[in-house]
Protein backbone atom coordinates (compact mmCIF):
# COMPACT_ATOMS: atom_id res chain seq x y z
CA UNK A 1 0.00 0.00 0.00
CA UNK A 2 1.08 3.19 -0.78
CA UNK A 3 1.40 6.46 1.50
CA UNK A 4 1.55 9.75 1.59
CA UNK A 5 4.01 11.98 2.68
CA UNK A 6 1.40 13.06 6.08
CA UNK A 7 0.71 9.67 6.88
CA UNK A 8 4.45 7.62 6.37
CA UNK A 9 5.61 10.38 8.64
CA UNK A 10 3.00 9.45 11.23
CA UNK A 11 3.21 5.61 10.52
CA UNK A 12 7.09 4.80 9.21
CA UNK A 13 8.94 7.84 11.43
CA UNK A 14 12.04 5.95 10.27
CA UNK A 15 11.17 5.76 6.61
CA UNK A 16 12.49 9.65 6.84
CA UNK A 17 15.33 9.27 8.14
CA UNK A 18 17.69 10.37 4.86
CA UNK A 19 15.59 13.19 4.50
CA UNK A 20 15.71 14.32 8.01
CA UNK A 21 19.99 13.54 8.20
CA UNK A 22 19.82 15.98 4.72
CA UNK A 23 18.06 19.06 6.35
CA UNK A 24 20.35 18.54 9.13
CA UNK A 25 23.46 18.67 6.47
CA UNK A 26 21.88 21.60 5.26
CA UNK A 27 21.05 23.19 7.99
CA UNK A 28 24.69 23.08 9.63
CA UNK A 29 26.02 24.01 6.59
CA UNK A 30 24.12 27.20 6.52
CA UNK A 31 24.93 27.43 10.21
CA UNK A 32 28.78 26.94 9.76
CA UNK A 33 28.81 29.69 6.47
CA UNK A 34 26.58 32.50 8.23
CA UNK A 35 28.90 32.32 11.49
CA UNK A 36 32.36 32.59 9.39
CA UNK A 37 30.63 35.72 7.70
CA UNK A 38 29.04 37.65 11.03
CA UNK A 39 32.14 36.68 12.68
CA UNK A 40 34.57 38.25 9.48
CA UNK A 41 32.30 41.49 8.95
CA UNK A 42 31.98 41.83 12.63
CA UNK A 43 35.94 41.73 13.41
CA UNK A 44 36.99 43.33 9.86
CA UNK A 45 34.32 46.14 9.04
CA UNK A 46 32.66 46.22 12.58
CA UNK A 47 29.45 45.43 11.19
CA UNK A 48 26.75 43.53 11.70
CA UNK A 49 25.03 40.58 8.79
CA UNK A 50 21.72 42.52 8.61
CA UNK A 51 23.19 46.10 8.38
CA UNK A 52 25.55 44.33 5.46
CA UNK A 53 22.64 42.63 3.71
CA UNK A 54 20.61 45.55 4.17
CA UNK A 55 23.35 47.52 2.14
CA UNK A 56 23.22 45.08 -0.48
CA UNK A 57 19.34 45.19 -1.02
CA UNK A 58 20.13 49.66 -1.27
CA UNK A 59 23.26 49.14 -3.51
CA UNK A 60 20.92 47.42 -6.30
CA UNK A 61 18.22 49.70 -6.04
CA UNK A 62 20.41 53.12 -6.69
CA UNK A 63 16.58 55.07 -6.56
CA UNK A 64 16.34 53.58 -2.71
CA UNK A 65 13.49 51.89 -1.27
CA UNK A 66 11.03 51.85 0.76
CA UNK A 67 10.97 50.37 4.68
CA UNK A 68 8.31 47.35 3.25
CA UNK A 69 10.11 46.83 0.48
CA UNK A 70 13.02 46.17 2.35
CA UNK A 71 11.46 44.16 5.15
CA UNK A 72 10.09 41.60 2.00
CA UNK A 73 13.23 41.69 0.51
CA UNK A 74 14.85 40.82 3.34
CA UNK A 75 11.74 38.51 4.87
CA UNK A 76 11.97 40.14 8.74
CA UNK A 77 9.30 42.49 10.31
CA UNK A 78 9.44 46.11 9.42
CA UNK A 79 10.29 46.76 13.08
CA UNK A 80 13.98 44.77 12.55
CA UNK A 81 14.46 47.13 9.16
CA UNK A 82 13.78 50.13 11.15
CA UNK A 83 15.95 49.03 13.74
CA UNK A 84 18.67 48.83 11.51
CA UNK A 85 17.97 51.65 9.00
CA UNK A 86 18.45 53.59 12.71
CA UNK A 87 22.13 52.09 12.85
CA UNK A 88 22.93 53.31 9.66
CA UNK A 89 21.40 56.50 9.22
CA UNK A 90 23.14 57.23 12.51
CA UNK A 91 26.63 55.96 10.87
CA UNK A 92 26.45 58.11 8.03
CA UNK A 93 25.58 55.08 5.27
CA UNK A 94 21.93 55.67 4.55
CA UNK A 95 19.89 59.08 3.91
CA UNK A 96 15.98 58.60 4.22
CA UNK A 97 13.37 60.81 2.21
CA UNK A 98 9.92 60.99 2.13
CA UNK A 99 8.53 59.19 -0.79
CA UNK A 100 6.80 61.52 -3.46
CA UNK A 101 3.70 60.12 -3.95
CA UNK A 102 3.03 59.05 -0.79
CA UNK A 103 4.55 61.70 2.52
CA UNK A 104 3.25 59.06 5.18
CA UNK A 105 5.86 56.43 3.07
CA UNK A 106 9.80 57.11 4.00
CA UNK A 107 12.79 55.76 1.10
CA UNK A 108 16.54 55.04 2.09
CA UNK A 109 19.58 54.95 0.03
CA UNK A 110 22.96 54.53 0.36
CA UNK A 111 25.07 57.43 0.63
CA UNK A 112 27.82 58.12 -1.35
CA UNK A 113 30.01 56.53 1.90
CA UNK A 114 27.62 54.09 2.18
CA UNK A 115 27.93 52.68 -1.47
CA UNK A 116 31.80 52.90 -0.79
CA UNK A 117 31.65 51.28 2.56
CA UNK A 118 29.83 48.65 1.12
CA UNK A 119 32.07 47.51 -2.52
CA UNK A 120 34.44 47.39 -0.16
CA UNK A 121 33.17 44.94 2.04
CA UNK A 122 31.23 42.97 -0.92
CA UNK A 123 34.22 42.06 -2.28
CA UNK A 124 36.14 40.77 0.67
CA UNK A 125 32.82 39.05 1.14
CA UNK A 126 33.03 37.31 -2.26
CA UNK A 127 36.35 36.38 -1.47
CA UNK A 128 35.43 34.84 2.15
CA UNK A 129 32.73 32.72 0.43
CA UNK A 130 35.25 31.86 -2.54
CA UNK A 131 37.52 30.44 0.34
CA UNK A 132 35.12 28.67 2.30
CA UNK A 133 33.87 26.59 -0.92
CA UNK A 134 37.40 26.46 -2.21
CA UNK A 135 37.39 22.61 -1.34
CA UNK A 136 34.62 22.26 -4.52
CA UNK A 137 35.57 21.70 -8.28
CA UNK A 138 33.46 23.68 -10.31
CA UNK A 139 32.00 20.77 -11.54
CA UNK A 140 30.88 20.09 -8.03
CA UNK A 141 29.63 23.22 -6.97
CA UNK A 142 27.46 23.17 -10.58
CA UNK A 143 25.67 19.61 -9.26
CA UNK A 144 25.53 20.92 -5.76
CA UNK A 145 23.64 24.35 -7.30
CA UNK A 146 21.58 21.88 -9.87
CA UNK A 147 20.66 19.32 -6.63
CA UNK A 148 19.43 22.67 -4.65
CA UNK A 149 18.13 24.11 -7.77
CA UNK A 150 15.65 20.29 -7.49
CA UNK A 151 15.56 20.41 -3.22
CA UNK A 152 14.53 24.12 -3.38
CA UNK A 153 11.76 23.14 -6.27
CA UNK A 154 10.21 20.62 -3.92
CA UNK A 155 10.07 22.29 -0.65
CA UNK A 156 8.38 24.98 -2.55
CA UNK A 157 5.81 22.95 -4.55
CA UNK A 158 5.58 21.01 -0.95
CA UNK A 159 4.97 23.75 1.07
CA UNK A 160 2.29 25.45 -1.70
CA UNK A 161 0.39 22.08 -1.42
CA UNK A 162 -0.23 21.70 2.39
CA UNK A 163 0.93 24.75 4.32
CA UNK A 164 0.07 23.94 7.62
CA UNK A 165 -1.92 26.96 9.63
CA UNK A 166 0.51 29.72 10.60
CA UNK A 167 1.54 30.77 13.92
CA UNK A 168 3.22 34.58 14.77
CA UNK A 169 7.03 34.06 14.46
CA UNK A 170 8.89 35.02 17.10
CA UNK A 171 11.27 38.49 16.40
CA UNK A 172 14.72 37.59 15.50
CA UNK A 173 17.58 40.46 15.66
CA UNK A 174 18.47 38.83 12.19
CA UNK A 175 17.28 38.58 8.70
Amino acid sequence: MMLDAETKALEEPAAHHEELKLWLRLLTCANLIETQIRSRLRERFDITLPRFDLMAQLDRAPDGMTLSQVSKRMMVSNGNVTHIVDKLLASGDLDRRTAEHDRRVQVITLTPKGRAEFRAMAAEHADWIATLFGGLSETEIGQLMRLLGKAKTSVAKASQAKAPPSKPAAQEDRP
